[in-house]
């Protein structure tokens, strides 16, 4: 079951369920909408997989089984996140 973090892991935006800007990698790495276009490429820097938009929990399950409250923030390092996101961006993530 997907954890639905709170927050983008670079810029600490905040993310809730059912944020539009909410943007995941296989590996649930959250970051919103800006940060994936314009910082990242849709190039994951911890895994170098693409991003998605994360699915929204429907409010039902949302009682039984409520998202995260762990807050991720780990702004992405530029200089070492530069070689990654070269090799990548221009290849479709089901590629890499």
């Amino acid at each position: 079951m997907l954890e639905i973090r709170p927050t983008c892991e670079n810029c600490y935006k905040p993310l809730p369920n059912g944020s539009p800007d909410a943007m995941i990698c296989t590996f649930e790495c959250t970051f919103c909408a800006d940060c994936v276009t314009s910082v990242l490429e849709n190039v994951c820097p911890n895994c170098g997989g693409g991003f998605e938009k994360r699915p929204t929990r429907p409010s039902g399950p949302l009682a039984r089984n409520p998202v995260s409250t762990t807050k991720v923030h780990k702004p992405v390092d530029m200089e070492k996140f530069g070689l990654l996101r070269e090799r990548y961006k221009n290849i479709s993530p089901d590629k890499r």
